[in-house]
């Protein structure tokens, strides 16, 4: 008996026949066609529960609109930022393109419906011309084949060159790491150095330079006094050149405090702020007792590095007197805040991950980072100390160093803790400055690095890697490829970008480099569009750096919310209460204090109606959403797929960033 059959038995089997049914039978019975009526309620159904979807999407898409307007209406149009960086000219160039592609899309709306060619006519036969309208369209496709598409080919040909350049470095980079992951490469220290040998530790000068940063000079200065280190061998800078009165008592306050407990620590103010940072640090160093100290930590405002953080790296210099700088790694307490912070930190873990530990490994040199790093006084001293000529103090310093024949050490396993910036004002003035500042720096350093005794190899890696590859070219393809050649090419098909450069290789690209931060995986995508997006501000600071524009020299603190990890509310937690009322002002400070105070109680007194924080309208962003936008339906009329889904995602990642709808949002 078959394992599929079914067999019923009765008692009187008198003219009864038995029958077997296989699976088979019993699955033609249930696939019998349903009936015409039954076809349509099902018809019916479908349509119904379609119908029923548009009042939802009309619903969302009323929504949206009434969202938009009203962040329209109460925005900050940003006016006062174009102004002040004085770069309107991409601004109306982007206007003109704009005014031009959305002509070019109604002639082309003109002759899609009166079915002409949109694309190839080889011969201009007068004969075939039905109309005036229909002459001018076989004018323009005859002269935007014979003049205008031999140019967007060179140009998009250069681009893609460029590319596929900074694409191999980058691949490069990555089989670098990869290399160091395998074999289990470290930074290696003198075993026979003691760190738990009081005596034998060097002198170590803090330098906390801070400004107006309300929200994290308390665990700074904290984080900093907490630091594993015999206090007869330490000092820490407070560096303060904050313009609030206020604040500069409060601070002065704070520092007071924990000399009381037994700190070394003092408090410097600038009365004249020149030179921002780099000033701030360079009127430091000239105290006489800084000579006294051997080594120099620099730890930014938001920066909370752990106890162990001076036992870490300093003994990486024990028995390697040529090395100049220790730099430890980035973390990040807010990475998970919102969209903006987990985009900033798939690049920073790249950058810390594959680019510093690759370059200090095989070169023995990389851009310092500003911040959580230990430099050898002596090497500052030989490279010229902190110089106020650019907004990147901390590349200069660098670059100069290495010049010198100093070396570099990156320590991937020893991180401090910081914060991203949580609205794209704050992040986007942050890459303003740190893509302006490489190119000022690249014009003033270039004589000194032909003139320099280190290799040509070294020259080699300075000149065309470190400033040409990665601080020019790759904002100025991003721009020029994907924000103008690409839309182009829409409307001049002769030039039309192959598949691979607008899909294939971004994506691979994008893949390597979220490598380092698996997690953010799910963020494939968005990264992508966001980081085409970000090369309008990257390209925009380029080209202000290397011509010397206002906004080069334009130095904006950024914003900080004063986040902590857990760690560190524990510790604080721990401590006496911070809340500074008028007891502890009238016992910790003098005379002069005591007048601030006042102001204190002024400034706690309503004035008047607060001015209420807003988000931005940023112009050039909605101005190329809608340029892409409008390529995006140039590309629907061809039947484009890839071209047609790149650009109308792009476009919608420019109008959300341009209506300021990523990062920090304000109710």
């Amino acid at each position: 008996m078959a394992p599929s059959s079914v067999v019923v038995t009765i008692d009187k089997p008198t003219n009864i026949s038995l029958v077997e049914l296989t699976e088979s039978d019993m699955l033609f019975e249930k696939q019998k066609p349903a009936s015409t009526k039954q076809f349509s309620w099902t018809l019916l159904l479908k349509a119904h529960r379609i119908v029923c979807l548009f009042p939802y999407l009309a619903t969302l898409l009323s929504k949206t609109l009434v969202t938009v307007k009203k962040r329209i209406a109460v925005a900050n149009s940003g006016t006062t930022d174009e102004v002040v960086y004085k770069e309107r000219l991409m601004y109306k160039f982007i206007k003109v393109f704009l005014a031009v592609s959305v002509i070019g899309l109604l002639v082309e709306f003109v002759a899609y419906f009166q079915q002409w060619d949109l694309n190839f006519i080889h011969e201009f036969n007068p004969t075939n011309v039905m109309g005036l309208l229909h002459w001018g369209f076989m004018c323009w496709v005859s002269l935007r084949g014979e003049y205008v598409a031999p140019f967007i080919m060179m140009l998009s040909q250069f681009c893609v060159v460029l590319f596929m350049i900074q694409s191999l470095d980058r691949f490069i980079l990555g089989i670098g790491c990869f290399w160091i992951k395998i074999k289990k490469i470290k930074p290696k220290i003198d075993e026979s150095y003691d760190v738990e040998d009081a005596d034998s530790l060097p002198m170590v000068l803090v330098q906390i330079p801070m400004c107006n940063e309300r929200e994290v000079y308390e665990q700074s200065i904290a984080s900093a006094c907490q630091l594993d280190w015999p206090k007869d061998r330490i000092l820490i800078q407070v560096l303060d050149d904050s313009s609030d009165e206020i604040l500069q008592v409060l601070i002065r306050n704070e520092v007071n405090s924990w000399r009381e407990k037994g700190i070394n620590i003092i408090y410097r103010h600038r009365f004249i702020r020149t030179g921002y940072k780099a000033g701030n640090l360079h009127s430091a160093m000239q105290c006489d007792y800084v000579r006294d100290y051997e080594f120099v930590a620099i730890l930014d405002a938001d920066f909370q590095p752990n106890p162990d953080f001076l036992k870490l790296t300093v003994p990486h210099f024990k028995g390697k007197p040529d090395v100049g700088l220790v730099q430890a790694r980035w973390a990040f307490v807010n990475k998970d805040e919102n969209l903006l912070t987990r985009l900033q930190n798939i690049n920073l873990c790249f950058h810390f991950e594959v680019e510093q530990q690759v370059n200090s490994h095989f070169l023995s040199f990389f851009g310092f980072n500003g911040t959580a790093g230990v430099w050898r006084n002596k090497a500052l001293e030989e490279s010229g100390g902190w110089l106020e000529r650019t907004t990147v103090e901390d590349m200069d310093i660098a670059v100069r160093a290495h010049l010198n024949g100093w070396k570099f050490v990156y320590l991937n396993d020893v991180k401090v803790l910081c914060e991203l910036p949580e609205s794209y004002e704050a992040y986007k003035k942050q890459q303003h400055r740190w893509h302006s500042g490489p190119m000022q720096l690249f014009r003033l350093c270039l004589p000194a690095i032909l003139k320099s005794k280190i290799s040509k190899w070294k020259k080699a890696n300075l000149i065309f890697l470190f400033f040409l590859l990665r601080k020019l070219i790759l904002p100025f393809y991003s721009f020029t490829l994907f924000c103008v050649i690409l839309p182009l090419t829409m409307f001049i098909p002769e030039a039309e970008l192959p598949i691979w450069v607008i899909c294939y290789v971004p994506v691979t690209m994008s893949i390597l480099n979220i490598l380092p931060a698996p997690k953010a995986f799910p963020f494939l995508m968005p990264y992508l569009l966001f980081e085409n997006t970000m090369s309008v501000t990257k390209f925009n600071a380029m080209v202000s750096g290397l011509f010397q524009l206002g906004s080069a020299y334009e130095w904006v603190v950024t914003k900080k919310t004063g986040r902590s990890s857990e760690s560190d509310l524990l510790a604080f937690a721990e401590r006496e209460s911070k809340s500074l009322n008028e007891e502890k002002i009238q016992r910790r400070l003098s005379e002069s204090g005591l007048e601030m105070l006042g102001k204190l109680k002024e400034q706690e007194a309503p004035a008047g109606p607060k001015k209420k924080k807003k988000n931005q309208i940023y112009r050039k962003e909605l101005a190329l959403a809608f340029l892409l936008l409008t390529a995006a339906t140039r590309s629907l009329l061809s039947a484009h797929g890839v071209h047609f889904y790149f650009l109308l995602f792009q476009g919608l990642s420019f109008l959300v960033v341009g209506l300021d709808l990523i990062g920090e949002q304000v109710a």
